[in-house]
């Protein structure tokens, strides 16, 4: 079963969640898992595609933003589509990190769903909708506090 992990960022900062999201998406990659980053629109996901090269000055992440003619090797791919294809997602694809207002269709695929909650209401109203949606249907659920 999908094992469902809540970030709750304390920080109070601008694009916080995306920052965190590429912190994530590097350590599931240094670990040797590829990762699928579902934003919620084209803008987002171009916005995370220039984050992913600048967050970190050391760090090297090699990723694909869907539509783009996607590497299907890629291990970061970035989307924001209702369902997955070919082309976003494969067999060996095991984090998910959800960035979307909404639980994305396709969670259960996954070994791991990463959900990001920062500060700003709307992202933690939506967030405790996906944390009540993933309760009632028995997901394991951890919470993590990250400190600012």
């Amino acid at each position: 079963m999908t094992r469902v992990d809540f970030y709750i960022l304390e920080a109070d900062q601008p694009k916080s969640r995306e920052q965190f999201a590429c912190r994530l998406a590097e350590k599931a990659y240094r670990l040797g898992n590829s990762v699928y980053i579902h934003t919620r629109d084209q803008k987002q996901a171009s916005e995370l595609d220039q984050l992913l090269w600048t967050f970190n000055q050391g760090s090297f992440v090699p990723h694909a933003i869907e539509g783009d003619s996607p590497d299907p090797e890629a291990p970061v791919l970035i989307g924001h589509t209702a369902e997955l294809t070919s082309t976003n997602h494969n067999q060996t694809r095991k984090v998910l990190i959800n960035l979307d207002q909404d639980v994305p269709l396709f969670f259960s695929s996954f070994e791991r769903v990463a959900e990001v909650i920062d500060q700003e209401q709307d992202n933690k109203s939506s967030g405790r909708e996906r944390y009540r949606f993933y309760r009632d249907r028995g997901y394991n659920l951890e919470n993590h506090k990250i400190a600012s």
